[in-house]
């Protein structure tokens, strides 16, 4: 698999800092809604529960916000942002602005290397996901998506991408993953990876877009239902 992410924590060689395993830990207790949104994040309560002292859990909060994840106001506290309707609109237009803008590009000048390293996420995405390993499968989620981005060539768009990215994976957590979802998931995939073999950056764009609209109307779905319950 392709390296990590460049604000994701954990550097290439798998060896991290205590403020990247503070951030690492952070950002799946976020993802997975085990720190649902709106909840308090105090130092003292999370080193207790990450077994480390609050230094490296406040460098880690201070990455979460980076990326979105978490609002600190000085003097007041830290907690996980909170998960709207509105909140997932506007993350759902931003991605489409950037990620269209990244998609075409990358089919302009799509690679064998590219093809190869997006065509083996996909298929570890799929694999994960029919085993049930939700973090694994998301982060193979998370590569192939990105190893398209990156082979557009830009140095900014793929890091604009991601905090918007990260921010729209806190609303993926709790979906079921029913063998019809996958292979649904994986047709998607697959659309956009041959668009961007066969340089076709219309085909590319609109791959995308049927993705992240169909992704978009599941989600709000379940929020209306989860919403609807006493």
């Amino acid at each position: 698999m392709t390296r990590r992410l460049e604000l994701t924590p954990g550097g290439p060689t798998g060896r991290r800092t205590l403020a990247e395993e503070a951030a690492a830990e952070l950002h799946e207790l976020i993802l997975s809604g085990e720190l649902p949104s709106g909840t308090a994040l105090r130092l003292e309560e999370l080193a207790k529960r990450l077994d480390m002292s609050q230094m490296p859990i406040r460098e880690g909060l201070r990455r979460m916000a980076a990326l979105g994840l978490v609002e600190i106001v000085p003097h007041k506290g830290a907690w996980v942002r909170e998960l709207s309707m509105e909140d997932l609109r506007d993350t759902h237009q931003t991605r489409l602005s950037l990620e269209t803008l990244a998609v075409r590009a990358a089919a302009t000048r799509f690679a064998d290397s590219d093809a190869t390293q997006a065509r083996d996420a996909l298929a570890e995405h799929v694999r994960l996901s029919k085993l049930g390993d939700n973090i694994a499968s998301r982060q193979a989620h998370t590569e192939f998506h990105f190893a398209i981005y990156r082979a557009g060539g830009s140095r900014w768009l793929p890091r604009a991408i991601e905090p918007v990215w990260q921010n729209s994976e806190r609303y993926r957590f709790g979906s079921r993953q029913t063998k019809a979802r996958i292979e649904q998931t994986r047709r998607e995939h697959q659309a956009i990876l041959d668009a961007c073999i066969a340089h076709d950056e219309e085909g590319a764009e609109t791959a995308l877009r049927d993705h992240l609209e169909g992704a978009m109307q599941r989600i709000s779905e379940t929020m209306a239902r989860r919403s609807a319950k006493p």
